[in-house]
């Protein structure tokens, strides 16, 4: 029950996400389809709070004393994501946003990709969908990588 528990903790992390916790589950011995689930589920938990709020404490924060610094980067991230999206997206925002979300790369994620559409102000319904199915992507990449990775290891060294 604690590595069930753990994978959900660990997929909510921001920079982690999904793509730590389902390799970080299947470490813990919890079977891959139960880690691939509740990584997606922990992922998404944050998002409604993230688009609604987010933006508005790490302004409230970006001047203030011991926080600044880091609420300045957060929103200096956010920003950035937004203006790379728009810039690739034209049109296509659901479905750059969803690659944003969708292809682990350092710095994409359900995470940014929330705020960033927090920050270009994009409707609520149609954000949280095109993150979900960016999450269901991920998921299935890191999944497929996962399973790749554990079985060339177990092969390699016998262990079982």
């Amino acid at each position: 029950m604690v590595a069930y528990l753990l994978t959900l903790l660990i997929s909510m992390v921001p920079l982690i996400e999904l793509r730590g916790a389902i390799p970080a589950g299947v470490g813990f011995g919890v079977p891959w389809y139960w880690a691939v689930i509740i990584s997606m589920v922990g992922n998404m938990i944050p998002v409604p709070f993230i688009f609604f709020f987010a933006r508005r404490i790490l302004e409230w924060g970006a001047d203030k004393p011991v926080i600044g610094k880091f609420f300045t980067w957060c929103l200096n991230k956010g920003h950035k994501g937004g203006e790379k999206l728009k810039e690739k997206a034209g049109k296509g925002m659901f479905w750059a946003l969803m690659l944003f979300v969708g292809i682990p790369l350092p710095g994409t994620g359900a995470w940014t990709g929330t705020l960033a559409a927090s920050m270009l102000d994009l409707d609520f319904k149609k954000s949280v969908l095109a993150v979900l199915c960016g999450v269901i992507l991920a998921a299935v990449i890191i999944t497929a990588l996962t399973l790749l990775g554990f079985g060339a290891f177990f092969g390699l060294t016998g262990a079982v």
